[in-house]
C-alpha cells in the first residue's frame, strides 16, 4: 500500500532514502532546511518541499527523521513549533538518526502520550548504498509496528534487524559505530606509526589486507592510506566524535566498561582539532601522523 511519507533531514544519507521512497511510488513531502542536499531531482520526480513542520505533519502519515543527533531529533518532535502538537492520531515516526537511547526513550514516551507511535531505526552502510536502497536498518520497536513499516523500509534498506523494544536499534547502532570507527582509528594510527616509520604505505595495506588487519574497515581506509583519497568513507569527523561521545554516555549509562571507546574518541578529537569537523575520517592517519612531536 502506497503510504504518504515526510521527511526531515534530506543530507547525504536522507538524500537517498528520499530518492529509494519515490521509486517505489509513495507520495513524499520533505521539510525545507538549508542542511539539505540540493533537491531539484526529488523535486522532479515528485516531492513536495514543505516550509514548517505543522505542515510536514498534516501532510504525511509516516516521518521519517534523518538528522544528526539527538538535540536535533529532540528539537524536531518536542521542541518550539515541532510535531508533536501537530501530529495526527496514529502517525508513525520512523528516526533514522543516530541518539542516546535515552532521549530516544524520552522522545517515544512523549509521542505515544499523544497518540502517534515511534520506532528508531538508526542506519549503516554509506551515502553509495543510501543511493542504490542497501542500507542496513537497526530498528527498535514491537513486533506489530515492524511488520507494518517493513515494506516501507525495504524500498531503502537491504537488511533490516528487528533489535528489541523502541531504543534498541539506537543502542546497537552505537555499538556498531563504536567497533567500525574504532577499528578504523585503530588502522589510522598504525598507518601513521608507518608512514613515520619509512613503512611504505601500500606495503602496509597489502600486509594487512592479507592477515588478521583485512576487512570491510582496512579496504575503507586503504585509498586514503596508499594514495590520499578518501571517498571510500564518507563520514566526517566531526560525526565520528559525536557517535563515539554518545557511545560513552550510553557505556556510562550501563556502567560498561570504555577505556578503548575513550582512547578512540581522544584520537578522533585530535583529528578534528588538527584538520578540522568537516574532514572524513580516513583522514585521520595525517592528523596523528602530524600530531606526534
Amino acid at each position: 500500500m502506497k503510504q504518504r511519507i515526510g521527511m526531515v533531514g534530506v543530507g547525504l544519507m536522507g538524500h537517498g532514502i528520499a530518492t529509494n521512497v519515490l521509486k517505489h511510488g509513495h507520495a513524499l513531502v520533505v521539510l525545507d532546511h538549508p542542511g539539505n542536499q540540493p533537491l531539484d531531482a526529488l523535486k522532479a520526480d515528485g516531492a513536495r518541499v514543505l516550509a514548517t513542520l505543522a505542515e510536514l505533519a498534516a501532510a504525511a502519515d509516516v516521518i521519517i527523521l534523518c538528522v544528526t543527533g539527538s538535540p536535533q531529533v529532540e528539537a524536531v518532535v518536542l521542541g518550539e513549533g515541532g510535531l508533536l502538537p501537530h501530529l495526527r492520531a496514529g502517525t508513525v515516526i520512523v528516526d533514522c538518526s543516530t541518539a542516546v537511547p535515552k532521549s530516544t526513550e524520552r522522545v517515544a514516551a512523549a509521542l505515544q502520550a499523544a497518540g502517534g507511535r515511534f520506532a528508531d531505526a538508526p542506519m549503516t552502510r554509506t551515502p553509495k548504498e543510501a543511493a542504490e536502497g542497501r542500507l542496513n536498518l537497526l530498528v527498535g520497536c514491537d513486533e506489530a509496528l515492524f511488520a507494518e513499516l517493513r515494506p516501507l523500509l525495504a524500498c531503502f534498506a537491504e537488511n533490516i534487524t528487528r533489535c528489541g523494544e523502541v531504543g534498541a536499534g539506537h543502542r546497537m547502532k552505537l555499538l556498531h559505530n563504536f567497533v567500525s570507527l574504532g577499528s578504523a582509528a585503530l588502522i589510522a594510527e598504525a598507518a601513521a606509526c608507518a608512514r613515520r616509520g619509512g613503512v611504505a604505505p601500500e606495503v602496509f595495506a597489502e600486509v594487512l589486507a592479507k592477515g588478521g588487519g583485512g576487512g570491510v574497515s582496512l579496504e575503507r581506509m586503504r585509498p586514503f592510506i596508499e594514495r590520499g583519497d578518501d571517498s571510500a568513507l564518507r563520514f566526517a569527523l566531526a560525526n565520528a566524535v559525536k557517535d563515539l561521545g554518545y557511545y560513552t554516555t550510553m557505556a556510562g549509562d550501563s556502567h560498561a566498561v570504555q577505556a578503548i571507546a575513550q582512547a578512540v574518541l581522544a584520537d578522533l578529537e585530535q583529528g578534528v582539532q588538527a584538520l578540522g569537523g568537516a574532514r572524513y575520517v580516513p583522514a585521520l592517519v595525517d592528523a596523528l601522523c602530524a600530531g606526534v612531536g
